[in-house]
């Protein structure tokens, strides 16, 4: 691969193309942003080479799109149509049904490939690009079967290059497991956020008596509203079954402290804690 572009130049495009660069000097990266800042950060910080449109799409190698997921659903449709035969366009977005679902029928649907690196921090924009983000994590691959041979060979060597594990998946599996394991973490750490701030109106309050352990459980709460609204929205209907099982534990949780049941609730936490052996086995 000669050109790479990466439309999206924050934290996830920003740091595939820092691991991009680094792995393979010879690659020239360039970005595509609706934000003119923000790729001139990115070039300021070395993280793409020039700057560039969509015109110029035809020259692709590979094209990574790296923006919410609702604007994915359009923007794919546009790249495809501009790139050639030989061009290998992946999104990286963290739903996948309906992007899948959008370029079904598209002619160049041969050259697309639907990824999830499962990977990322709180951060955004440019300077939010870190080398090694994707060093031993696992990356979701849907529909593989529907991109040409070539083309998933590429991928396929690029992502073992940046060191990642490949998981295949369908869409709407991906969509429903990923609702558990991300987009309830994120909607957690959103509203204990909230209810802080709620409840303690004198900040100094709050930093004064914060510990690690609601430091790391708020850090999500960081993420960018902008990047997670479309997310939460196509993914309406899984995210509202895992709200739905997770409200239900919390009512259970307290009724068990208003019913002094500590013994019930010692089991709970002892039961739970087999989260660390499962944790440790995907490490």
């Amino acid at each position: 691969m000669k050109n790479i572009y990466i439309i999206g130049v924050g934290l996830i495009g920003g740091s595939l193309a820092l691991d991009i660069k680094k792995h393979d000097q010879k690659v020239k990266v360039f970005g595509i942003d609706h934000n003119n800042a923000h790729l001139e950060e990115a070039i300021q910080l070395n993280v793409i080479d020039a700057k560039a449109n969509y015109e110029d799409l035809k020259h692709a190698d590979l094209v990574i799109l790296s923006i919410p997921v609702d604007a994915a659903v359009t923007e794919i449709i546009k790249v495809l149509d501009l790139v050639s035969d030989d061009t290998l366009v992946m999104d990286v977005g963290s739903t996948k049904a309906e992007i899948c679902q959008a370029i079904d029928q598209h002619p160049k649907r041969r050259n697309f490939l639907a990824t999830h690196p499962i990977a990322g921090t709180e951060f955004s924009g440019p300077k939010a690009a870190i080398f090694g983000l994707y060093q031993n994590k696992t990356n979701i691959i849907c529909e593989v079967e529907k991109t040409a041979f070539k083309l998933q060979e590429m991928a396929l060597k690029l992502f073992a290059d940046l060191g990642m594990r490949i998981r295949y998946m369908n869409p709407e599996a991906h969509d429903k497991h990923i609702a558990y394991v991300s987009h309830l973490s994120h909607i957690s750490a959103f509203m204990l956020g909230k209810t802080v701030i709620d409840k303690e109106k004198n900040e100094r309050d709050i930093f004064d008596m914060a510990g690690s352990g609601f430091a790391s459980t708020v850090r999500l709460a960081k993420s960018s509203p902008e990047m997670w609204t479309p997310i939460f929205r196509q993914n309406k209907t899984n995210v509202l079954e895992t709200l739905d099982e997770y409200i239900n534990n919390l009512k259970h949780f307290r009724d068990l402290i208003h019913d002094d049941d500590f013994e019930s609730i010692y089991s709970e936490m002892k039961n739970t804690n087999h989260i660390k052996e499962i944790l440790n086995g995907i490490q």
